[in-house]
């Protein structure tokens, strides 16, 4: 394929390669956050959580290493981001129900496999096959992992009173989804209203 005429950096990257890396520096460090969180808050957490989590810190002590020889660094700038969003998707979670937070697990492993896929095009662009067939393997693996989160995820409905139990059973978070779902109630009743009214 080759670049031909199309712009890169002094080590030789397309910029939206470039940006795409430190991308998947923040989002591996984000699933591995977000899943980690899910591992210890969930009661009777499906194995394939703490696979993710194993899976991302792996992922991102080989991203270093892959990526140093193209000038592209991650740490600490975007795997603090990564850990600032996972905390954010954490605290989010104390409003979610059980089958939510799980369903919620399965688009942090999605962004980063769909990453993955668009890095591996963009290296192989650039002919640059070691680095494409790495992104592949990650992305193969990954997608193994994506595919049993989302099985966990549909499985929620074998037990349907457990799957909307609160995701956090502490105070708080039995507090935030009571809240839910009485915002849920009302808006339920208001658009039941409007109906009738139509």
């Amino acid at each position: 394929m080759g670049t031909g005429t199309l712009p890169v950096s002094d080590h030789g990257l397309f910029p939206a390669e470039h940006r795409s890396l430190r991308e998947l520096y923040a989002m591996a460090r984000q699933l591995g956050g977000h899943w980690g969180r899910l591992d210890e808050k969930l009661d009777q957490p499906p194995e394939v959580l703490a696979r993710g989590v194993a899976a991302s810190k792996e992922l991102l002590a080989e991203l270093a290493e892959r990526t140093a020889p193209y000038g592209v660094h991650g740490i600490p700038a975007a795997t603090g981001a990564g850990a600032w969003s996972s905390r954010v998707r954490g605290a989010g979670n104390l409003l979610l129900e059980r089958n939510q937070a799980l369903r919620s697990a399965v688009l942090d492993v999605q962004h980063v496999t769909t990453l993955l896929a668009f890095l591996a095009a963009l290296a192989a662009r650039r002919d640059d096959a070691a680095l494409a067939t790495w992104h592949r393997k990650w992305e193969t693996r990954l997608l193994e992992i994506e595919a049993d989160v989302r099985a966990a995820a549909v499985a929620e409905a074998d037990d349907p009173a457990r799957a909307i139990e609160p995701y956090d059973g502490s105070k708080l978070g039995r507090a935030g989804h009571k809240l839910v779902v009485g915002l849920g109630t009302l808006g339920e009743a208001i658009d039941s209203h409007v109906a009738r009214r139509r």
